[in-house]
């Protein structure tokens, strides 16, 4: 097949349809598709309030809640600054900055400050989340 043709139906040559990826290329795209998670779900809010509940809980506990929660202010984080607001917010900027250090903090601090970091991400998340409701960035926290 050449690279235009008449085609059934068209009085004039169409070119031939050219795929957007390679295989390899299509594949990747497949598995960021099934990595993928939304950046709010009933899960983020779950791991807020848990954490932020008045309970003390175990230390494999408080490294669960703190790895989901990293993951958590990342994708917000991601959000926030891809779609600018970080940029048009100084709140928002600032959030920004608090999350990744705690989240920085929380890799390498261990006890006694291991039960802190979990909660000064999930407050740090509450509030991300409410500047990035208001901006319109999510259309609204379920």
């Amino acid at each position: 097949m050449t690279a235009t043709t008449l085609r059934p139906g068209w009085s004039h040559p169409v070119r031939a349809a050219v795929p957007p990826f390679t295989e390899a290329g299509l594949r990747r795209v497949l598995e960021k598709v099934q990595r993928w998670a939304p950046y709010v779900d009933g899960l983020l809010l779950d791991d807020v309030a848990a954490v932020l509940d008045d309970y003390t809980p175990t230390e494999h506990e408080v490294d669960e809640h703190a790895q989901r929660l990293r993951g958590h202010l990342m994708r917000l984080v991601h959000l926030a600054v891809f779609s600018k607001v970080a940029e048009q917010d100084g709140q928002v900027a600032d959030l920004i900055e608090h999350g990744r250090a705690i989240r920085d903090r929380g890799r390498t601090h261990r006890p006694p400050s291991c039960r802190r970091t979990p909660r000064r991400m999930a407050w740090t998340l509450d509030e991300l989340l409410e500047r990035l409701v208001a901006h319109r960035c999510l259309t609204k926290a379920p």
